[in-house]
């Protein structure tokens, strides 16, 4: 599968959303990594793909925090772009740092990702739980317990949201992985892999392949 991984903000550096991934190029796939799409990526770039994993919040990356990734007039393909992408036949995985966008800021993506963000406590062992053990993103997953990592809280707001695993901590429980259809493509959200440690827990490893294949139409 060819990939196009889009990451790098302040919390979130690329280099370790990159390290973390790494292991899918030992899967057979290969891995584009844009760290400032502001000005790179286009409709017609993200349809080279087969799919695209968006780690990455809204801002310009870590080093200019403060300018938007999204700026009418500037950023080729804005939320709805990604959105369009998806409808007509386009697969996004959403991973942690990608699903950090408020509606006071960039409702659109809010709207193409059917949650919002919340918050989360400071890092912590995180369980994950199998809440649908038919879906195939489920396939071959066991409940397990991520030694550390950032526990997102979530408001759901989209009603044909599925929701197939669940996290839990201090913090409560909260819907962990998620996903819709869109036209004809689709969207996946997993909301573990602050670090590259819980990237590469090899149960967590197991369903980010399951999510692209699903994302992917595979």
């Amino acid at each position: 599968m060819h990939i196009l991984l889009i990451c790098d903000d302040l919390w979130h550096p690329g280099e370790t959303v990159r390290f973390g991934l790494n292991f899918l190029t030992g899967q057979g796939h290969t891995l584009q990594t844009v760290m400032d799409p502001k000005d790179i990526v286009t409709p017609e770039m993200l349809r080279q793909f087969d799919a695209v994993i968006i780690a990455k919040g809204d801002c310009l990356n870590a080093a200019n925090s403060q300018a938007p990734w999204f700026e009418e007039g500037v950023t080729w393909v804005s939320p709805q772009g990604y959105e369009k992408y998806v409808r007509e036949g386009g697969a996004i995985l959403f991973m942690h740092a990608g699903i950090t966008f408020r509606k006071d800021r960039c409702p659109a993506m809010v709207e193409l990702q059917g949650v919002q963000f919340k918050g989360h406590p400071p890092q912590c062992p995180v369980h994950f739980h199998v809440a649908n053990p038919a879906h195939p993103i489920m396939a071959g997953v066991e409940d397990f317990t991520l030694p550390q990592d950032e526990h997102y809280t979530l408001d759901v707001l989209a009603e044909d949201l599925e929701v197939f695993a669940e996290t839990s901590s201090d913090a409560g429980a909260y819907p962990a992985g998620l996903c819709r259809e869109l036209g004809q493509g689709r969207v996946c959200i997993l909301t573990p892999g602050h670090n590259a440690f819980a990237i590469h827990y090899p149960a967590y490893q197991r369903v980010i392949l399951n999510a692209l294949n699903w994302v992917a139409g595979r």
